[in-house]
């Protein structure tokens, strides 16, 4: 058996997320199947991460194995993205790895970042590429909370009902807030996260920059452990992965 890494760009406005499902459109599903048609033997591919619902991917990292060594890469790089581009999706890269690869497994760091247009108007080349929040957001407090992010925490107020994460304990490595132009982007890197656990921090930092919360308060939810004190988790479509290290 040989086996190959991808580089996967997508939109994934029209799509139900990265994981196979018995209903509905999904990038996993999508891209197995053509890669099956290709080569002529089923395959599965291993995600570094399963993405919800209309979130976006810069550089989502998965992997798959064959019985035949795919000879010419480019070329079978331009045969899938023939049929893949025309959903919004394309492959960046293709190579080859031992067989101890694991694309989830093998990760040590997972980079996200959030997008929040905040402005009046709304957003239309970037139609769904990003939360659009009229309010005025003070990045400056946002940044202070986001600092109270770093670390080893436990996460339990930021965690989906349905997490499937053994722990709730994850190490942040960094939160970083940009602000220009009236654009915001957060960007989180950890090992892991748990379901829903960017948005919901996205979330819980947007009331801090509308004032809606101060610092004490934030780090009082946090600390609370109880997901009923979490602000609303942030939309999905302003959620991209942007890469994955190894």
């Amino acid at each position: 058996m040989f086996r190959y890494q991808i580089l996967i760009e997508y939109v994934g406005t029209n799509f139900r997320g990265w994981q196979v499902q018995t209903k509905g459109k999904t990038i996993q599903g999508l891209i197995q199947d053509k890669i099956s048609k290709l080569l002529k033997e089923k395959i599965i591919l291993y995600g570094a991460g399963r993405l919800d619902k209309g979130v976006h991917a810069i550089e989502h990292s998965a992997h798959f194995e064959c019985k035949n060594k795919i000879i010419n890469l480019d070329k079978f790089l331009k045969s899938l993205n023939f049929f893949l581009n025309k959903e919004l999706v394309t492959v960046l890269k293709i190579k080859k790895r031992c067989k101890d690869f694991h694309a989830r497994f093998s990760a040590k760091i997972r980079i996200y970042k959030y997008v929040i247009f905040n402005r009046v108007g709304g957003p239309v080349l970037d139609k769904n590429r990003g939360w659009h929040i009229i309010k005025k957001l003070d990045s400056k407090f946002m940044k202070k909370a986001a600092k109270k992010l770093e670390g080893t925490n436990d996460f339990s107020t930021f965690r989906a009902s349905s997490c499937r994460a053994k722990s709730p304990i994850k190490t942040m490595k960094s939160v970083k807030i940009r602000s220009k132009n009236n654009k915001i982007e957060i960007e989180f890197q950890s090992q892991s996260f748990l379901q829903q656990q960017v948005r919901s921090m996205v979330g819980c930092l947007k009331y801090v920059g509308e004032k809606k919360w101060t610092l004490k308060k934030f780090i009082f939810i946090m600390n609370s452990k109880k997901r009923i004190l979490c602000a609303p988790p942030a939309p999905p479509e302003g959620l991209y992965l942007v890469r994955v290290i190894y």
